[in-house]
């Protein structure tokens, strides 16, 4: 199966596809506007969008600001700058919209075989209002960096994240959303690597309304290797959604996917997909990807739906696995029986539970930041 892509430039391309994602376009036209029966929208809560989904104008602000060491080149650049686009095609009709709407993006550079000397901070405060964004991250061949989104404010925000992982580059993305409670959050977050790449991403989603964000990763040349963390904490009436694309089209590559939540309290709503497709000439891919959901309370909802779509029979190791379930009463016993209190007893299986996952953030700062919010909504 090929569908056709449009390119910044205006030609049409082919490109093979699997069926979990058929249409790739930078053209809005080509994307009605979802009306949440469709697959990629059916748990997204459109009417708490706030029009995004129905090309909402930009009437608010996103501030941007970035922090990074002397290595590392920071330009913002018109829309027009070819650089911008290079690896990413929207796939869905938001990001289409963020897209065409964005005035100025950010495009952080890399040079060859620089290793940098300290993590690049993105700092992106809403300051109310709709806005669109765009950031374009590139390592250029054997430079190695770590580079920091992180979301506050309030905003209904939509934009599209890229980057580009040169020749035995290797990249590490922190993604942060520490929203204020009122605001909304729509972002694609793709990873394009070459030839013996390394990529690892570590997805935070605590704050804000609505939160969807889609990460996803392509492979241009064997022996690239991705790494996908994500922690979530959903509050009352909190919607948090990670939609996650693994696409294999060259051979001996790896990836592997592992994503924890925990909910509390009353229309409290996780919703995890991860799709993963293995073309026929991916062949020695080794994958896997793994979702698990810790539910606190009562009146909470969990959709978790992995999906992986093999079309070669040539694959190292391929699978996936999904759980989600209450505290066990057990553990809790277990603890309060040798004299520790309940509330201590739940934080110290809660902290287990995703501490597993904060252990991986390699930045000691950012580890402690994650485990005191962490803390934080347990005291709720």
């Amino acid at each position: 199966m090929a569908v056709s892509t449009t390119t910044p430039g205006g030609t049409v391309s082919e490109r093979p596809s699997g069926t979990l994602h058929e249409r790739a376009s930078y053209d809005l036209a080509d994307f009605p506007v979802p009306n949440g029966r469709e697959e990629q929208w059916r748990f997204t809560p459109l009417r708490r969008l706030r029009d995004l989904h129905k090309g909402a104008e930009a009437d608010g602000k996103v501030v941007v600001g970035v922090d990074a060491p002397p290595e590392v080149t920071v330009e913002t650049v018109a829309r027009t700058d070819e650089r911008v686009g290079r690896a990413y095609t929207p796939v869905d009709r938001v990001s289409a919209q963020a897209y065409n709407s964005f005035a100025q993006a950010t495009v952080i550079t890399v040079p060859k075989e620089v290793v940098a000397t300290a993590p690049t901070v993105v700092s992106l405060r809403g300051e109310g209002g709709v806005a669109y964004g765009h950031t374009t991250v590139i390592l250029e061949p054997y430079a190695q960096a770590t580079v920091v989104l992180d979301h506050t404010g309030t905003a209904t925000y939509a934009d599209n994240v890229e980057f580009v992982v040169g020749d035995g580059a290797s990249l590490s993305v922190f993604s942060l959303q520490n929203w204020a409670p009122d605001a909304v959050h729509l972002s694609h977050q793709h990873a394009l690597l070459s030839r013996d790449a390394k990529y690892k991403s570590f997805t935070v989603s605590l704050g804000g309304s609505v939160v969807r964000i889609a990460p996803s990763v392509s492979y241009d040349a064997p022996g690239g290797d991705a790494e996908m963390y994500g922690l979530y904490f959903v509050d009352a009436g909190q919607h948090i959604e990670h939609r996650l694309l693994v696409d294999h089209t060259q051979p001996n590559c790896r990836s592997r996917v592992d994503y924890r939540g925990a909910l509390q309290d009353e229309g409290a709503h996780a919703v995890w997909i991860g799709d993963v497709i293995i073309r026929v000439e991916a062949e020695g891919t080794d994958t896997y990807e793994l979702n698990r959901n810790l539910v606190l309370t009562d009146g909470t909802r969990v959709d978790s739906v992995p999906n992986l779509e093999i079309l070669t029979g040539e694959v190292a190791g391929a699978g996936h696995a999904s759980a989600s379930g209450r505290l066990d009463d057990q553990h809790l016993f277990y603890l309060q029986a040798r004299g520790i209190p309940y509330d201590l007893a739940r934080r110290m299986v809660v902290r287990g539970f995703l501490g597993q996952l904060v252990d991986k953030i390699d930045l000691p700062e950012l580890q402690e930041q994650v485990r005191a919010a962490i803390d934080k909504e347990l005291d709720r």
